[in-house]
């Protein structure tokens, strides 16, 4: 396989019941994520119509006033549940925020289980009432795809395939509503600023419906920067930090970003997207796996529990203050 090759795998051949075809698809998988950290999946259980669903009520939130936008955004929560407004969100290292607003659905849990996990309630909006109902089918939806991959990885590292089942149940996943503001000219970009700077994923895996517009690139093992152009009826798949301490780098968390369009025309349009980044559950020991540490392949990363790692990188992103 071309290690600059982002593949594009079928997940009925993983549940298909065929040994071969089953095989085939962990090992395409697995060797994706090892060499590009990114993987394209088709027949992925996300249907057509929750993904228009979930884009046609982010765009209408979007298009709600600055003033009513901002009446959804706590900044006590560190960024973790509702609206996150502009300039707010920095990659790790800049210094520069990202041309961005967005907005997050978490965990629908009750009241008690939320306080016991340290995870702030969901914040719903007045003018869009659906956006409640649609956006937690999406996120149950995902956080069962996103399951039903991991197990996929799991045999692909040797481990039993439930090896993860346990693991995400409770874990702080995030839907994130993504809109990348338009522009009325190249003038009004700040020095250095892009749709999303360079970054990598705090989490397990990132599971995204395609954006409205080009823009995603991932960066080769050589530092070359690749175009991430899935269909409208596949999803883009990528490793997080996460995971790549859990498996000591056998499998990479890829830096990517949206970059600028060059076309004026094009600046002046809004991009969507949807990531939802699957997380662990907090008390999960992301300690190297033992079989992933070899005389050739030194124990790379500290020992740390997806919590602790989660809180570093909200103060990194400059979303949680010291």
């Amino acid at each position: 396989m071309n290690r600059d090759r982002i593949a594009h795998v079928d997940y009925l051949d993983f549940v298909s019941g065929d040994p071969d075809r089953k095989s085939a698809f962990i090992k395409a998988f697995g060797d994706s994520f090892a060499n590009m950290g990114f993987a394209i999946v088709s027949n992925h259980g996300v249907s057509a119509q929750a993904r228009n669903d979930l884009y046609s009520v982010a765009k209408r939130f979007f298009e709600l006033p600055d003033d009513v936008k901002r009446r959804y955004e706590d900044l006590s929560n560190n960024g973790q549940r509702g609206y996150i407004s502009k300039n707010r969100e920095s990659a790790k290292g800049q210094k520069v925020p990202d041309l961005k607003e967005f907005f997050h659905i978490g965990q629908d849990f009750p009241d008690a289980q939320l306080e016991e996990l340290g995870y702030p309630a969901n914040i719903w909006v007045e003018e869009l009432p659906e956006l409640k109902r649609i956006g937690l089918e999406v996120f149950r939806i995902f956080s069962e795809t996103g399951l039903n991959l991991l197990r996929a990885i799991a045999l692909y590292l040797d481990l039993p395939e439930n090896y993860f089942d346990n693991k995400t149940q409770t874990g702080n996943s995030i839907l994130r509503l993504l809109h990348y503001y338009p522009l009325d000219s190249v003038e009004g970009i700040p020095p250095g600023a892009v749709r999303a700077a360079a970054h990598g994923d705090i989490n397990l895996i990132t599971l995204l419906m395609g954006g409205s517009a080009a823009g995603l690139q991932a960066q080769t093992l050589d530092g070359d920067w690749i175009d991430v152009n899935p269909s409208n009826e596949e999803i883009v798949i990528n490793i997080g930090d996460m995971l790549e301490r859990h498996t000591n780098g056998r499998l990479r968390s890829t830096q990517h970003r949206v970059v600028n369009p060059q076309d004026l025309e094009e600046l002046k349009k809004p991009r969507y997207s949807t990531p939802f980044f699957l997380h662990p559950n907090s008390d999960m020991d992301l300690s190297c796996l033992p079989n992933s540490i070899s005389a050739g392949n030194p124990k790379r990363f500290d020992d740390i529990t997806a919590g602790e790692f989660l809180d570093e990188r909200l103060r990194e992103l400059g979303l949680k203050k010291a």
